[in-house]
């Protein structure tokens, strides 16, 4: 683990052990030997005829313990280049969802293996309340340093193994400052996780089904693209409506700057802006959900993108960062124990969470004119040309930066799952978002998205679309 050397250090075994020219020379030999299988790996193909059976052993043996199959029938072989996975069939797949946004430098990437042997020789094998090690203190320094460094007063940073739990410890912060105040306002379409708590704010219905509800959640309509100004003053109008009816009762607002999974809608300055600041004028903690938004647009927190930082009381992140996060103001700090937690993140996971941040900055992903955006408007301009190829099989584009999404057909779940599956057949891998309509969703790597990867995609995606019967509507 690379870390700020001093006399202390110097003096330690273990840093003798990572100075070691034999960990050196093996770091070598397996970055080498990675780069010369992963080089195959340039396009999508079909599976070896050998080796189908047994891959489907395999994903009969994955049902099992799950109690039903795979959403894909998916199983990586443990190589990919890229965008591009290999799977144990020895098909190669072009991953524009990677595990929905995990993988933003791609897969087999030599700088997050690099990272990840780094960490394996570490003794610490999970990070957390007792047992740490500098990386901890590197990684949140760094996204306090990210999420600062335009001004919003984020001074502390827990990390926590999933958004989930980073959405937990959020609630809690504000919770605990507003105490007794228990309720929660968000968007229409909001997702937060499938805890109690957070499927309560999940505006899913069925993804709390047979749950009992933990918090009480008003909802307020999002920024609607093609009427902003109606769609903002309503959303105004319903906020002071339910400020009035619920006085002194809301103990934070629940805010994702673009709508993930709930269907890829962008925010803007002046919407959220218009929302955030009666919701200070009240003194009600504003939460910002960044678990898939981060690292995606012209900044690496979606609140700096729509210029929010004055409004950034407590904020999440996860997903592309390996390890997640929540990061809160000063005056947010509990005077009680309620954030503590056995494991805060494995060792490998926010080892290569660092060397992720320092190739998102490196690659020059962020600015207006920086890489994020000229690919969103790239890929835009591609998927424009397919809608317009394809009248009533294809609508979009729809999000922002590196997300973003179409509508296939009439907007339905089946119609969505028909074109996904067609198009994971041919090679292509998105995913389902939204409800009403039902959008495909692509998720590229930041880091490593190329034209010529989005240009891969929009042929595969071409060839799917001409091939594709939409199915008739279910009856009802």
């Amino acid at each position: 683990m690379n870390t700020p050397s001093n006399p202390v250090q110097t003096a330690t075994a273990a840093m003798r052990m990572r100075n070691d020219p034999r960990i050196a020379q093996a770091k070598q030999l397996i970055t080498q030997a990675m780069a010369d299988h992963a080089g195959e790996l340039t396009d999508v193909r079909p599976a070896d005829d050998a080796l189908v059976a047994d891959y489907q052993a395999w994903l009969d043996r994955a049902a099992a313990p799950r109690g039903g199959p795979t959403i894909w029938p998916y199983l990586s072989s443990g190589l990919g280049n890229g965008p591009y996975v290999e799977l144990a069939d020895g098909s190669v797949k072009l991953d524009f969802i990677g595990g929905i946004g995990v993988h933003g430098m791609g897969h087999s990437h030599e700088t997050i293996v690099d990272a990840a042997i780094d960490a394996a020789i570490e003794d610490t094998v999970m990070q957390g309340n007792l047992q740490q090690n500098p990386a901890s203190v590197v990684m949140a320094e760094k996204l306090i340093q990210l999420a600062s460094a335009t001004g919003a007063p984020l001074a502390h940073c827990m990390l926590s193994t999933s958004g989930a739990m980073a959405n937990e410890n959020a609630l809690k912060l504000a919770l605990h400052d507003r105490s007794p105040a228990d309720r929660i306002i968000a968007f229409d379409n909001a997702f937060a996780g499938r805890s109690l708590a957070l499927a309560a704010v999940t505006d899913r219905p069925n993804y709390r089904s047979g749950l009992p509800l933990t918090l009480d959640v008003d909802y307020l309509p999002f920024l609607d693209p093609d009427h902003p100004e109606r769609s903002t003053r309503w959303a105004v109008d319903e906020l002071q409506r339910l400020l009035k009816r619920h006085p002194g009762r809301y103990a934070a607002f629940w805010a994702e700057p673009i709508a993930g999974e709930g269907g890829y809608y962008p925010g803007s300055h002046e919407f959220f802006a218009a929302l955030c600041q009666p919701l200070r004028d009240a003194g009600i903690p504003i939460i910002f959900d960044e678990i898939q938004t981060f690292s995606r647009t012209s900044c690496p927190f979606a609140f700096q993108h729509y210029q929010l930082e004055s409004f950034a009381d407590i904020v999440t992140v996860g997903k592309i960062t390996q390890v997640c996060a929540t990061l809160y103001r000063a005056d947010f700090k509990p005077d009680a124990p309620i954030l503590s937690q056995t494991f805060t993140g494995s060792t490998a996971s926010i080892a290569t969470g660092i060397a992720t941040l320092d190739a998102l900055e490196q690659a020059g992903c962020y600015g207006q004119d920086g890489e994020n955006m000229k690919r969103h408007h790239y890929f835009a301009r591609q998927l424009q040309s397919l809608a317009d190829k394809y009248p009533g099989k294809i609508s979009g584009p729809f999000g922002e930066g590196m997300m973003i999404a179409f509508t296939p057909g009439g907007g339905s779940f089946d119609e969505a799952k028909s074109l996904m599956d067609q198009m994971y057949q041919a090679g292509l891998l998105g995913f389902v978002c939204g409800s009403a309509p039902t959008r495909l969703r692509f998720l590229p790597p930041p880091a490593t998205t190329t034209p010529q990867h989005i240009d891969a995609a929009v042929a595969l995606l071409d060839r799917c679309l001409a091939d594709w019967t939409p199915p008739a509507p279910q009856d009802a």
